[in-house]
């Protein structure tokens, strides 16, 4: 008869079997993967601690040594060098060498003019005495001959905060402001006109070139001194009562613009210059009374023909 085996009495449960998770973190909170990367290292071998803080100093070296030597190299490439130098005071001797000629040329110009001048008035003085008369009549309405007299001055300014805005142009006297000026005085009676020393004429140009405003191509700075030969207290009444005095009343009151107005007891204005001859033709009735011409055209031959051409 065969003996039958029982089953031996199986262990008992742990209390705490349901908490394995939480008792292996507790006895390995080590991952074991960062374990085998220690032991790894260990055979390696690692650089100690001071090592590597000889290695950050010498970074820190390496970065101080490249930012100086780039400060340097800006330095250096910034400083002018010789040739550099040398193009810059060729250029400024040239400058310098063409403002001279220009005034020499300029003070010639004016001996020439004065000695034609001289010289056309005798001529005329003993050929034609009416003539003369009658040019230095009109010469003076020209603006060619200079003129003395009272008058009235107007002094235009810039404002004073054009200096903290100096790109907002309305803060500055401009040409048109200028241009409106010189009108409203012509129409007030003014006999004569000058800006700065330069007079204005009927041919007269007022124009602007940067911050500069050009009279007849020569640049003019504040302050703008407008010289008017003429009775001063009509002229500053009409000037007040016309839209030139209420366009200088608005530069003053809205934009700041400094207005001066004076009364002159002597003016003293430059003439412009002879006249540069552009055209000329010498009227019929000249050419007749010279006895140049006949009063009465030929018969058969038009009163105009035109030019180069056979008349039939």
């Amino acid at each position: 008869m065969a003996q039958r085996h029982t089953p031996a009495t199986a262990p008992p449960r742990a209390v705490d079997e349901s908490m394995t998770l939480l008792n292996e973190l507790q006895r390995r909170p080590l991952d074991p993967g960062y374990a085998e990367a220690a032991a790894r290292r260990a055979v390696r071998g690692t650089p100690p601690r001071g090592r590597r803080g000889a290695s950050w100093a010498l970074v820190l070296v390496v970065s101080a040594a490249l930012g100086v030597g780039v400060a340097a190299a800006a330095t250096v490439l910034r400083r002018p060098t010789a040739d550099d130098r040398q193009a810059r005071q060729l250029l400024e001797t040239q400058v310098r060498e063409r403002k001279d000629q220009v005034q020499q040329l300029s003070a010639a110009n004016a001996a020439l003019a004065a000695q034609v001048s001289t010289l056309q008035q005798s001529a005329l003085s003993s050929a034609d005495p009416a003539l003369l008369a009658t040019t230095q009549r009109w010469s003076i309405a020209a603006g060619t001959a200079p003129v003395m007299g009272p008058g009235l001055r107007i002094v235009l300014t810039d404002a004073q905060a054009a200096a903290a805005d100096p790109e907002n142009l309305d803060l500055r006297v401009q040409d048109v402001d200028l241009q409106v000026l010189v009108n409203g005085l012509w129409a007030a009676g003014a006999e004569a006109i000058s800006i700065n020393g330069q007079r204005v004429d009927g041919t007269t140009a007022i124009r602007s070139a940067g911050s500069a405003v050009l009279v007849d191509l020569v640049p003019l700075v504040e302050p703008y001194t407008v010289d008017a030969i003429g009775n001063a207290a009509a002229l500053q009444t009409k000037l007040a009562l016309s839209s030139a005095g209420q366009h200088i009343a608005t530069l003053r009151a809205t934009y700041g613009i400094g207005v001066t107005i004076s009364s002159q007891t002597r003016l003293q204005l430059p003439g412009s210059g002879a006249a540069a001859l552009v055209a000329a033709s010498v009227p019929d009735d000249a050419l007749v009374a010279a006895g140049l011409a006949d009063a009465t055209p030929a018969a058969g031959v038009p009163e105009s023909a035109p030019d180069n051409k056979e008349v039939p």
